[in-house]
Order: C-alpha cells, then sequence, then structure tokens
C-alpha cells in the first residue's frame, strides 16, 4: 500500500514538473523571441548594358576579361563578317556607276558628237541657201511666163522641205551642246544620293563588327568563346555601372511605417560589418504574384510585399552587386 502511494506521488511529482518546464520556456520564449528585433534583408544590385551587335558574325577576338574595367571607346570584341564585307563592295560599285552616269547627264555630249551635229547643221544651211535661190529663180522665170506653174509648184516644196531638216539639224546640235535635260540630272543626282546612302548603311555595319564600351563599367560576364557564332542582337557581354549602385528591399507592408521616397535608414553590411546610410529612391507594389502574408484565417487582412529601392547617401567603398544589406528594426 505504502508502495503504491509513493508511485502515484512520483507520477505527480513528474508532471508537476513538467509542467513547470512549459512554463518556463513559455516565459522564456515570451521574452526573447516575443521581443527579438525584425530583420529584413536586400541586396546590392547595379544598372548594366548588354554589349550586342546588330550584324550576324563569328567572334575573331575578345579584348577584356571578366572584371576588366572599361572606358567609353574601349574595344571589347571584334567579329569576322565577311558578308558585309562582300555587300559593301556591291554598294561601293553601284555608288561608282551612279556617279559615272550622274557626270556623263552634267557634262551632257562628247565634243566629238557637238562637233559632228554642227556639221550636220551646216550642210543643211548650205543645202537650204542653194533651195532658197532656185526657188527665187523658178519664180521669176514664172512671173515672166517662161516656167509652168508645176514646176514653180515643186522647186517651193523642195525649199520648204530642205528648209525642214535645216531646223531638225539645228534642234540636235543644240542638243548635244546643252546636254541633259534638267529632270535628267536631277534623276542622276538623285540616283548617287541612293548610292551613297547605301555606302553609309554597310558602313555602319561595318563598324558593328568592332564592339566598343558605350558606358564605363566592370565586365561582369562573357558570353560567346573566340571561334563561336552570334546571331543580330545577342549578347556578347555584360558590362556593370558600377558608379550606379542601390540596394533592393522586399518589404511587407506592415513594416514600411510611412517610409516615403526621400527617406533616409540605416543598413547593415555583412562583408564589411559596417552600417552605411541609405536614401530612399522608389517604393513598388510587386503585384499579387509577390511574397504576402495571409491573415484572414485570425480574423485580419493579407499583407503585400513592396520593392523598396535605396541609394548610398555617401560614396562607399567596395561596395559590390550582390553584397547583403540588413535593416534591423
Amino acid at each position: 500500500m505504502d508502495s503504491e502511494n509513493s508511485h502515484h506521488k512520483g507520477i505527480l511529482l513528474a508532471v508537476a514538473a513538467f509542467a513547470a518546464i512549459i512554463v518556463i520556456v513559455g516565459i522564456v520564449g515570451y521574452f526573447t523571441i516575443g521581443n527579438e528585433s525584425e530583420v529584413i534583408q536586400g541586396q546590392v544590385d547595379v544598372s548594366e548594358y548588354r554589349v550586342s551587335s546588330k550584324v550576324p558574325g563569328r567572334i575573331l577576338e575578345i579584348r577584356v576579361k571578366e572584371g576588366d574595367y572599361v572606358h567609353v571607346g574601349d574595344t571589347l570584341a571584334i567579329l569576322d563578317a565577311p558578308e558585309v564585307e562582300a555587300k559593301r563592295m556591291q554598294a561601293q560599285s553601284a555608288e561608282n556607276a551612279a556617279s559615272a552616269m550622274s557626270d556623263m547627264a552634267q557634262n551632257g555630249a562628247r565634243q566629238e558628237q557637238i562637233r559632228a551635229a554642227y556639221e550636220l547643221w551646216q550642210q543643211a544651211q548650205a543645202g537650204l541657201t542653194i533651195s532658197r535661190k532656185s526657188y527665187e529663180r523658178v519664180q521669176r522665170l514664172f512671173e515672166e511666163g517662161v516656167m509652168s506653174e508645176q514646176k514653180r509648184d515643186e522647186a517651193f516644196a523642195n525649199y520648204k522641205a530642205i528648209e525642214a531638216q535645216e531646223k531638225a539639224a539645228k534642234s540636235q546640235y543644240d542638243m548635244a551642246k546643252n546636254g541633259a535635260r534638267i529632270e535628267e540630272k536631277r534623276a542622276a543626282r538623285a540616283q548617287v544620293e541612293r548610292a551613297n546612302g547605301a555606302v553609309m548603311e554597310v558602313t555602319s555595319y561595318i563598324h558593328e563588327t568592332i564592339q566598343t564600351a558605350q558606358a564605363e563599367g566592370e565586365v561582369s560576364n562573357i558570353f560567346p568563346k573566340v571561334g563561336e557564332l552570334v546571331g543580330t542582337g545577342s549578347p556578347i557581354m555584360t558590362i556593370s555601372i558600377m558608379s550606379d549602385l542601390w540596394g533592393t528591399f522586399n518589404v511587407r507592408e506592415d513594416q514600411l511605417n510611412g517610409l516615403k521616397a526621400g527617406d533616409t535608414f540605416t543598413a547593415f553590411i555583412p562583408a564589411f560589418n559596417k552600417d552605411i546610410e541609405m536614401k530612399v529612391s522608389s517604393i513598388k507594389d510587386q503585384g499579387s504574384y509577390a511574397t504576402w502574408k495571409a491573415t484572414k484565417s485570425n480574423g485580419q487582412y493579407d499583407l503585400k510585399t513592396f520593392e523598396v529601392k535605396a541609394r548610398p547617401a555617401k560614396t562607399f567603398d567596395g561596395l559590390r552587386p550582390g553584397m547583403s544589406l540588413v535593416i534591423r528594426k
């Protein structure tokens, strides 16, 4: 009997001890976990631009490597595009042909052609003089009654025919001397301008075979290898503009606490074990697809997440993309 009582007392003591432990753990958790500060973690981002070509080609040479710092105008890569070279030769040949046609239209006929037309005109003038004199003689004889009216009419018709030939020869001479019409000259000049435009277009494509840096920055990624083919617009490398760094944080709306663009806050950089002052540049809703906290189950409301971008208030040496930023609240 005494043993049974002892056994029951032991059980009660064990239950009481277990309950005491639970209470103690609950109290400790309340004062520690409940009061633990909230942490918002973000990371450093950077502006980037991709280097790509307007024309397809084969990578002939890559003159930089990942991690190199480049300046505006530095040569990054050289492409081999023989098809573009062939098109340039075609465009230049078309330009030469158009220029020759324009020169011919501007200069008019050759001197030999002008002289030949002049000689024909002179010959027609001589024939006209003879036919006019013959007609005048026949007319006088007709008036004296010696020549018949038919002979007079034949001489007059011959005179008018040769007069028309002289006018035609004079027109041919004038046309040879004056050269092409104004409209033909304008058309020839337009053909030259069109050919010049084609040459300029192909030349711009030739320039695309030598890729240069458009802004200062660090080469972050190089995609193709030497000898590989790249298509039109295919990225060759990525340049990070290290002068344009910012931090990105995903913040629930209940943690914003009235934060707005222009506000400043302090963030911790684990990589340097230092704090940095940052200024909010933009706050954007991430949309319904972004991380959100459901609270409807306990009678409250859903909390959406906002993307907060902030830039360093002062230059921080050594700050790089991908580094963590921590905000303790």
